[in-house]
């Protein structure tokens, strides 16, 4: 039960950051951002619960940057192109997929996912007790 609690509360956390970022970026936001802000958040922060934290920083920041952009591209297609409720369209953007994702978004979610990835190991460290963060920017090699 405390796990369940521990991952409603940072989807949470995640998604109202997410819609933060998006009006300060926007001017506005959609109820779908959320939901997509939170899980995106918990499962970038799942990372370090699945590979080890000796995982050089910037191969966390290209998983998190893949989770971002598979998990706008999947709900892009479900709420822009199946439902039409128009949340985002990229299709005026170089590189764009379908509308729904493009390299310019796949560039401004490095920052993001770096963001997620040192304030979510910093709140399970602040409020849940666990391990500290650290982070190996460079990997050394085992003598």
């Amino acid at each position: 039960m405390r796990q369940y609690l521990k991952c409603l509360l940072l989807c949470g956390i995640g998604g109202l950051l997410y819609i933060g970022l998006e009006f300060v970026w926007r001017g506005y936001s959609h109820w779908t951002m959320f939901v997509l802000g939170g899980i995106c958040f918990v499962l970038i922060g799942a990372v370090n619960e699945v590979i080890p934290w000796c995982m050089q920083l910037w191969k966390q920041i290209f998983i998190g940057v893949l989770i971002i952009t598979g998990s706008e591209f999947l709900v892009g297609c479900i709420v822009n192109l199946w439902l039409g409720w128009n949340v985002w369209d990229y299709s005026g953007l170089p590189g764009n997929i379908l509308g729904q994702i493009c390299i310019l978004y796949i560039l401004l979610w490095l920052p993001v996912a770096l963001a997620a990835i040192v304030l979510d190991d910093w709140l399970r460290y602040w409020m849940f007790g666990e391990e500290r963060p650290y982070y190996c920017l460079i990997k050394h090699r085992r003598e």
